[in-house]
């Protein structure tokens, strides 16, 4: 077996310049993740601190007065699990929503022969600038009967412009050879779009099924909004209805003393934390597809 001898004239040498460069741009990149991270973080060790000691602001780096009952008091609540599972079925649900309305268009879009394909997608990129609004949605929502409805969280939000342009890039990089070849063996528009563009276009498909399903855990403002329902309203919207009430209740900070185990803020972070494990879950196993290439092996000569 042959081993590669990497020469002198393989290896870059950089100046003191770009090594200057390369460890300040580094060192950057460092300390705004740390940045990033340490809201989160924060809100870990709180979860995990008696209660006490976040309140005097005390808890900054490490966990004081180590308890889990933040995290058992929130077990207990019934209602943050049904939350829970509202928010698992309108992420899951509506993602599929998302990807079904948003790849078939972007194929479409991708198609020079498609009839006046160049108006359409300025039609669609026009609505990345300009909408109507808040207050025209929330009414058209209404006209058409929708509110305090879980198809109106579904399928009223079933569509991203910017994500339809990222699909859209990508099926406009699969090779026509491949749909021609496809097209002669007897394949029709939709055996093409599931059986040649679907399984080139994975990278783009975890990327965008990503983004939308951060999107839809998150959600929280049109849930608030169109819902009145408590049963069915988003795990978010109920974080965001504890931590409104606990601000506006101030004497609650007066009966945390050294001995409690829990607090209503605790609790709030501790939900938190609940409500955020999904997503750190599922990210390693899309990231695998960002820098995959989309039409890897496609072509064999």
């Amino acid at each position: 077996m042959k081993k590669k001898i990497k020469t002198s004239s393989d290896v870059k040498i950089l100046s003191t310049g770009e090594l200057i460069f390369n460890y300040v741009m580094n060192a950057c990149g460092v300390l705004i993740a740390l940045i990033a991270l340490y809201p989160l973080y924060y809100v870990f060790i709180a979860s995990l601190s008696k209660p006490y000691f976040v309140e005097n602001g005390e808890v900054l780096f490490r966990v004081i007065g180590f308890t889990l009952d933040s995290y058992r008091q929130a077990f207990l609540k019934n209602s943050i699990w049904l939350a829970y599972a509202n928010t698992v079925f309108y992420t899951l649900v509506g993602v599929l929503f998302n990807m079904v309305f948003t790849a078939t268009m972007a194929y479409a879009l991708s198609k020079r022969r498609l009839v006046g394909r160049k108006y359409l997608t300025l039609f669609v990129v026009f609505t990345m600038w300009f909408s109507a609004g808040i207050i025209p949605l929330y009414m058209a929502f209404r006209d058409y009967h929708l509110l305090n409805t879980r198809f109106a969280i579904l399928a009223g939000f079933a569509m991203n412009t910017y994500n339809l342009i990222i699909l859209k890039s990508f099926f406009e990089q699969v090779p026509s050879s491949l749909e021609e070849a496809a097209f002669i063996d007897g394949a029709g528009n939709f055996t093409i779009f599931t059986k040649v563009y679907l399984p080139l276009s994975k990278p783009a498909l975890a990327t965008v099924g990503l983004f939308y399903g951060v999107n839809r855990w998150n959600g929280y403002f049109w849930a608030m909004n169109l819902l009145t329902d408590d049963s069915k309203m988003p795990l978010q919207v109920v974080l965001k209805k504890l931590i409104v009430n606990k601000i506006s209740n101030e004497t609650e900070a007066q009966i945390v003393t050294v001995n409690s185990t829990w607090s209503p803020i605790t609790v709030i972070y501790a939900l938190i934390i609940i409500a955020v494990v999904p997503m750190l879950i599922a990210y390693p196993y899309v990231q695998k597809y960002f820098r995959s290439g989309i039409t890897l092996g496609a072509n064999k000569g």
